[in-house]
């Protein structure tokens, strides 16, 4: 037994093992980021710029988190002007030319023209001058302008009888603006802002039991992984320029080398790209463009009374929503129905409901919205109950509430799920008086959703 139990211990946090480092590495090339290959297999350009980078700096001034004391290391690399530089090469569409140092390159330019002039005499006086320095068309410009740390924690663990194990995690998130600077004229071009977050993942096991009279059994075992923020920085990069290569074709300031068919193709793939990104809240939540403001839903489920006799049984429930949005969490809801109030052989009777609500959902922006609405309605007799003392058309005043959730599938078409409570101001709903309280039913049930806009009339000259 105790062997098994360390078996599984162990085997907790198996990639502990699998993945642990026991020799040392030599010197490898550098890992590629998710981005590095979209970026190298873009198309090529139809004529390289010249681009220059004075600075691509760290400008968020924080320092790397401790637990303990306090670190003067920063949190971001410092070196991003050279990670950019490295993803203009890559990408094919530019030529970096040097400006980070630029006092270096004219120092040694300098001391190349003087030892030149001094040694003239020794020189072949056909010896070509030296040529000038290149000149950028482009100045990329911007930096990392936010590092937010613990987004997103949380973990979860359990431990009994002395076995036990945990597992932890943690996101921060990094943020790059970078623009294009014409130098004719010193209009900023584009500007494209990229996000990207990095993950930290700690997993741990323990076992700790006496198995005998003062023998004590301990064992423990983990494994912590940190996405590393280099390549984070990098890859945050390296989609900056990307992206502003592909806005830059979409706005025919360069273009692909292949023509407007090629170009055509990037800017289409980008855009459709892009639009689920933008979708995207902070916590990978899906956004979706609610922009119909109509809705039409068929529904049906089960339906139960609560009233004056013992025996409840489940009747059927169908029904008919029109909902109309009055702003961006408020609907306005129209509905009619028809359901069964079923007490097995003591009553049965089929009713018909109007229904007036108003409709509150919760994440309005979302597929999966939860909704709560309230309301007064009517319900009515639409077959003649078979008590004596009952009467065919009857009419009840109503008000009822309830909950539930809506998902779509895509803007058109959707599904929800609801249960509602329904307070009749009557104790006569099921053809009997009988105590003090009043009667009342639930309804539960499954609905389609479609969703549309009205045309609007064209006025016909």
């Amino acid at each position: 037994m105790i062997i098994f139990i360390l078996i599984i211990t162990l085997f907790s946090s198996c990639s502990a093992y699998f993945n642990q480092p026991f020799v040392q590495e030599a010197a490898r090339i550098g890992e590629k980021s998710r981005s590095t290959d979209i970026l190298e297999n873009l198309p090529e350009a139809q004529t390289p710029l010249e681009v220059a980078v004075y600075n691509f700096s760290d400008q968020t001034g924080q320092f790397k988190p401790v637990e303990n004391g306090s670190t003067f290391s920063t949190a971001v690399s410092q070196g991003s002007t050279t990670i950019l530089i490295k993803a203009l090469e890559d990408s094919g569409w530019f030529r970096p030319i040097e400006r980070e140092n630029l006092s270096n390159l004219t120092t040694e330019r300098n001391i190349i023209r003087n030892t030149k002039q001094e040694y003239i005499k020794n020189l072949d006086p056909n010896t070509p001058a030296l040529p000038p320095l290149l000149y950028a068309g482009l100045i990329l410009e911007g930096g990392i302008i936010s590092y937010d740390t613990n987004i997103v924690t949380g973990g979860i663990g359990v431990r009994y009888f002395g076995l036990g194990g945990s597992a932890r995690y943690r996101q921060d998130r990094i943020t790059v603006y970078l623009r294009a600077v014409s130098t004719t004229n010193g209009e900023i071009l584009k500007t494209v802002y990229v996000s990207k977050t990095i993950l930290s993942q700690a997993l741990d096991a323990s076992f700790f039991r006496f198995v005998k009279f003062q023998r004590l059994l301990e064992a423990e075992t983990g494994i912590t992984q940190n996405e590393p923020v280099h390549i984070a920085v990098k890859d945050a990069i390296e989609k900056a320029v990307h992206d502003l290569i592909i806005e830059g074709v979409k706005d025919r300031i360069w273009g692909a080398k292949g023509g407007e068919e090629v170009n055509d193709k990037l800017v289409s793939n980008y855009l459709e790209s892009k639009e689920y990104d933008e979708s995207l809240g902070l916590y990978n939540r899906l956004f979706v463009d609610d922009k119909y403001k109509n809705t039409l839903s068929l529904s049906g489920g089960t339906n139960h009374i609560d009233g004056d006799f013992a025996t409840k049984e489940a009747g059927f429930y169908v029904g008919g929503t029109y909902q109309t949005r009055l702003n961006k969490n408020f609907d306005l809801s129209i509905g009619a129905s028809v359901f069964n109030l079923n007490n097995g052989d003591q009553f049965s009777n089929i009713y018909g409901g109007l229904d007036l609500n108003g409709v509150f959902y919760v994440l309005h922006k979302d597929n999966f919205a939860p909704f709560i609405y309230a309301g007064p309605g009517i319900a009515i007799d639409i077959v003649k109950p078979e008590e004596e003392s009952a009467s065919l058309g009857r009419s009840f005043f109503k008000i009822q509430y309830g909950l539930g959730f809506q998902y779509k599938f895509n803007p058109r078409v959707g599904i929800k799920v609801f249960g509602e409570h329904n307070i009749v101001n009557s104790d006569e709903l099921d053809g009997r008086i009988n105590g003090t309280r009043n009667d009342f039913y639930y309804n539960f049930g499954v609905g389609l959703n479609y969703n549309f806009n009205w045309k609007k009339n064209k006025n016909k000259e």
